[in-house]
């Protein structure tokens, strides 16, 4: 017996590669058309937008800033000049408070020579040193007074004498007072009055009224001859 295969058809055989052909030519094409598609769309901008999205998400965010600025630059200005205007205010009102109480409140001693004027007080100072040296003792009763108590006094004598006119010879108003401008001072004891209205003029003090030993004014330069004595004060009219 023969093993003998049939021969195979040579039709048949064409037709399974064509059918095979077929196959490939049809994933190709499909492929290529996928392909093809793909580029289409990244060309067309088909594929997602998404990144725009982003973008107008964030874009409210530019306009913020300006509508927060002009808000904070309005208050600055207003509270800054309130504060300057409160200052001046407060250092005019103290000052001339103070300046008349220091002034009101020097007052010397009656019996002192430091409220007399300059002049008096330099040669008196130098005649009582030297009547200390010959032993006498220059006491000061009355010096400088104020207009107030010159007022008193000369009330008083007015009311003891029982006239202006005989009271002004004893005690001038105050406005005449050489006692008030720290020009005049009373000295005692007697012994003090005596030896000053000797050796006065060498100092330029000098006693001025006739009925009144104890008065002793700057009348004339040191070393140089007292001038005359007057019998009382006289005041002067108004």
């Amino acid at each position: 017996m023969r093993n003998d295969l049939p021969p195979r058809r040579p039709g048949a055989v064409r037709t399974r590669l064509l059918s095979v052909i077929g196959v490939v030519g049809v994933g190709a094409v499909a492929g290529s058309l996928l392909l093809w598609h793909a580029q289409v769309g990244d060309f067309l901008g088909l594929a997602a937008d998404k990144e725009p999205v982003v973008s107008t998400v964030s874009a409210p965010a530019v306009g913020a800033p300006p509508a927060s600025t002009p808000s904070t630059t309005t208050p600055t200005p207003t509270r800054r000049p309130s504060t300057p205007a409160k200052t001046p205010t407060r250092t005019t009102s103290t000052t001339p408070t103070k300046k008349p109480a220091k002034e009101s409140t020097p007052v010397v001693a009656e019996e002192s020579i430091n409220g007399l004027s300059p002049k008096l007080k330099a040669r008196l100072k130098k005649a009582m040193a030297a009547a200390k040296a010959d032993g006498i003792r220059i006491s000061i009763t009355s010096a400088r007074r104020s207009a107030t108590k010159q007022q008193r006094l000369l009330n008083a004598a007015i009311k003891k004498y029982g006239s202006y006119k005989v009271a002004t010879r004893w005690v001038l108003p105050p406005k005449y007072s050489a006692h008030v401008q720290g020009k005049a001072v009373d000295i005692g004891p007697a012994a003090a009055m005596t030896w000053l209205n000797k050796n006065g003029w060498r100092y330029g003090v000098c006693r001025r009224y006739d009925n009144e030993p104890w008065h002793f004014e700057a009348l004339t330069a040191p070393g140089t001859k007292c001038p005359p004595r007057e019998p009382h004060a006289v005041a002067k009219a108004d």
